[in-house]
C-alpha cells in the first residue's frame, strides 16, 4: 500500500487519498476533524467567495484558534487541495462508445459549468499541475475514456479535455462576474444610450445595429454556451474523422 512518507509530495495529496500523515496534533482528543474543517471551508467560500478562505477565517468558523487549526491541516495550500477535491465532487456518468463521445463531452462540460455555479469560487482556485486527487482524476478519466473510445490518441484526448475544461471555467467565471455586478442592468442601459450615437458617428455600424436590436449585451445565456461548445465539438469531430480515416485499410483494384 502506498505511504505518505515522501516529503516531495504536494500538500494535501496524501490526505485526499485517505492516507495517514504526520500532523501537529497534540495528545488531547481533537475537537474537530479534517473533513469537518474542509466542509466549513467550502461553506465559507460559498458564502463569501474565494478571498474569504484564510486560515484564521476558517478556524473561527469551526471554533478553533488560529494556531489550533494547524493540528488538522499543515497549511492553506493543503487545505485548498482538500477543498477543491470536495467541491468538485464525483465526476458525471458518461455514455461511452464510438458514437457517444459528443454527447459525453457535452455532458461533461455542462457538468463542470453547473458545479462552478454551485460553488462560484471554484474557477478562482489556483491550478498547480495536472489533477492528482481522486475526484479530479475521475473527472479526467471519464472524459478520456469517451474520447479515446472515439478513436483519438491519449495525447489528443488530453488536449481536447484541456480545451473543454478551459471553456467551462471561462464561461462559469464570466457568468458569475456578470451576476455579481448588481449595477450591471442599469449601467448597461446607460452605456447603450451613450454609445449608440457615437457608434454611428465613428464608424461602428455592425455594433450599432446590434445594440439597437438588443443583440449586444452582457448576458451569457444557455444559447451562448451551446454555440461555443458546439464549435469546439465540431472541431474535435473533424479530428476524430481524420484519425478514423487514416486507420482505414487501403483497397487496391484487382
Amino acid at each position: 500500500m502506498p505511504t505518505s512518507d515522501d516529503e516531495q509530495l504536494p500538500p494535501g495529496l496524501a490526505l485526499a487519498w485517505g492516507l495517514p500523515v504526520k500532523t501537529g496534533r497534540l495528545g488531547r482528543k481533537p475537537s474537530q476533524s479534517v473533513e469537518g474543517i474542509v466542509e466549513a471551508a467550502v461553506a465559507l467560500a460559498d458564502a463569501d467567495g474565494f478571498a474569504a478562505l484564510s486560515m484564521p477565517n476558517i478556524a473561527k468558523r469551526v471554533g478553533l484558534t488560529a494556531n489550533a487549526i494547524y493540528r488538522y491541516v499543515s497549511s492553506r495550500d493543503e487545505l485548498l487541495v482538500l477543498v477543491a477535491e470536495t467541491a468538485w465532487g464525483p465526476a458525471p456518468d458518461l455514455e461511452t462508445g464510438t458514437d457517444q463521445w459528443r454527447a459525453a463531452a457535452a455532458t461533461w462540460t455542462r457538468a463542470m459549468i453547473e458545479r462552478c455555479e454551485a460553488h462560484p469560487w471554484l474557477p478562482d482556485l489556483p491550478i498547480r499541475g495536472a489533477p492528482a486527487t481522486p475526484n479530479l482524476l475521475r473527472w479526467t478519466e471519464v472524459l478520456l475514456e469517451a474520447l479515446t473510445g472515439a478513436g483519438l490518441s491519449t495525447a489528443e484526448s488530453l488536449g481536447c479535455a484541456l480545451l473543454l475544461d478551459g471553456y467551462a471555467r471561462r464561461i462559469a467565471s464570466a457568468r458569475r462576474d456578470v451576476r455579481n455586478s448588481s449595477a450591471a442592468p442599469v449601467q448597461s442601459a446607460a452605456v447603450a444610450r451613450f454609445l449608440q450615437p457615437l457608434l454611428h458617428e465613428h464608424g461602428y455600424p455592425i455594433l450599432a445595429s446590434m445594440m439597437t436590436n438588443n443583440e449586444y449585451d452582457d448576458d451569457i445565456g444557455d444559447d451562448d454556451v451551446d454555440f461555443g461548445l458546439t464549435r469546439i465539438l465540431d472541431g474535435i469531430e473533424v479530428l476524430i474523422a481524420r484519425r478514423t480515416q487514416g486507420r482505414q485499410p487501403r483497397h487496391t483494384d484487382e
